[in-house]
């Protein structure tokens, strides 16, 4: 009896791709899984439970959540750590970037002050810095139209970003990826995933 062989989805075929890309599986070591849906299942429902923790520790937690959802697509990830007067939490390695970490997750969605401000952070570090500013709730369309164009280091993403990057098997580093050319060809720090990556039609 035939076996059937169904075509790679999209987040598969990105896996692959960023793999192949990494060299994955040198000579004399067993070589990585190209995809492995449970683990992209595991970080959907882990984020889920994030849902039942007061406020407080949620915020902490969502912290250590992202530095594992970054480590697992191999983005080098560090946990907070403290500045002189100041918390930045977390930073990763996206390509041959830095990238600054800033996370929220509250009840409002983020407005042009608290972009301003990660932006201040970004800028006083060396020149090659990034930041990503990750808002479980999302942002204000008016804060992001008052941000606008002023956003040259950062980028930002949300809670449905990441539940959907996992939910349609989307690599993280290739969902970040998307983002930064969009920003670099539009000058705009935001773009929902829906954007970057349609669904086909029909």
């Amino acid at each position: 009896m035939r076996s059937e062989i169904r075509p790679l989805g999209e987040g598969q075929l990105l896996a692959l791709i960023k793999r192949l890309e990494r060299g994955d599986g040198s000579a004399g070591t067993a070589p990585r899984p190209i995809f492995n849906r449970n683990q992209y299942e595991e970080l959907r429902d882990e984020l889920n439970r994030l849902w039942g923790l007061d406020p407080r520790p949620r915020g902490y937690a969502f912290e250590t959540y992202l530095k594992r959802l970054f480590d697992t697509f191999h983005l080098n990830a560090r946990a907070p750590f403290t500045l002189v007067g100041e918390q930045i939490d977390g930073s990763f390695q996206l390509g041959h970037e830095t990238y600054l970490l800033e996370a929220k997750w509250q009840k409002d969605p983020i407005g042009v002050l608290e972009l301003h401000g990660f932006h201040g952070k970004v800028e006083q570090k060396a020149s090659w810095s990034r930041g990503l500013f990750v808002s479980f709730g999302g942002f204000t369309n008016v804060g992001l139209q008052a941000f606008g164009q002023a956003a040259k280091r950062v980028i930002c993403m949300d809670g449905q970003d990441i539940y959907e990057a996992l939910d349609r098997n989307i690599p993280i580093d290739v969902v970040l990826e998307r983002k930064v050319r969009h920003a670099a060809e539009t000058g705009l720090p935001f773009a929902m995933l829906r954007q970057l990556f349609p669904l086909p039609h029909g």
